[in-house]
């Protein structure tokens, strides 16, 4: 039975590539499928039943206390695994899925950006970091981006099947490409961009993470950024500088716009215009 469901499980895989989702997604997918299946060890996939699932929702997810994004993900490679590899449906309406969570993107101001930017004396690191932000890249976009992704002609990088699978080209200004042009002379990268340590080779997630936690750490200390705040700062700064949000979807390849609106409860512009009533006081 285990051989059975390394075989299925390794379908499932194939089916994921072949249906070209990220590879972070499959690796959560994966992982929540064979949790999902040892917690069933005893039982042959095809006789698990809508009762066994509430009871793993139960028992495992909720008694464990992980959190509500873990409980939806897990719930949906379930749902999909059944679909596609036993070919039946489990009831996944009779679990009560938890609303989910959306927090505010984080935001570093554009006067911390441009200091952490300036203050980079690695060329390949400050060019890494200023596309991430310039161009308001996701992680995996950035390290995936190759050398026949730019255009110098027309001034723009080419963002290959990003995520939800979609293409989309950016403008590239005069002084982002001489940037690009003098890294690729210092660097002469073969095939990525931004290359490790070998020729050809693809820099690393961990790496470039790291990076930008030792560059923004020493103008905040103890801060709580991440890589992907880069992305958000950009499509804030966009914005508060009179961008549409039309142009901010596109720009960030978003499949929806309901998705980009959500700079606008972070964008201070029109905010700080309101007068408060306190104003009026003699305090």
């Amino acid at each position: 039975m285990e051989r059975t469901n390394r075989k299925d499980v390794a379908f499932f895989e194939a089916w994921l590539k072949g249906c070209r989702y990220s590879t972070r997604t499959i690796e959560v997918y994966l992982n929540a499928i064979n949790v999902f299946l040892n917690y069933f060890a005893d039982k042959n996939p095809g006789d698990i039943t809508n009762s066994d699932l509430v009871l793993f929702n139960k028992n495992y997810i909720l008694r464990h206390g992980y959190s509500a994004s873990y409980q939806n993900q897990v719930i949906n490679a379930i749902k999909l695994y059944y679909q596609k590899v036993e070919k039946r449906q489990l009831s996944i309406e009779e679990i009560e899925r938890p609303r989910k969570y959306r927090p505010l993107p984080k935001v570093i101001s554009k006067q911390v950006v441009e200091k952490m930017l300036v203050s980079i004396p690695n060329f390949k690191h400050k060019t890494a970091l200023t596309l991430v932000y310039a161009c308001g890249l996701r992680r995996s976009e950035i390290l995936n981006l190759k050398l026949m992704d730019l255009d110098s002609k027309r001034k723009t990088l080419t963002v290959i099947n990003g995520k939800g699978q979609k293409d989309r080209v950016l403008p590239l200004s005069d002084k982002l490409m001489d940037m690009i042009i003098r890294y690729y002379k210092m660097y002469r990268p073969k095939i990525y961009l931004i290359e490790g340590q070998s020729p050809g080779e693809q820099y690393s997630e961990t790496s470039i993470e790291n990076i930008f936690h030792k560059y923004l750490g020493k103008i905040i200390k103890n801060h709580n950024f991440t890589l992907h705040c880069l992305r958000h700062s950009y499509a804030t700064h966009l914005l508060e500088a009179g961008v549409s949000l039309r142009y901010i979807q596109e720009l960030l390849g978003h499949k929806s716009s309901k998705t980009t609106e959500i700079y606008t409860w972070v964008s201070m512009t029109g905010l700080q215009k309101i007068k408060n009533p306190t104003d009026d006081f003699d305090l």
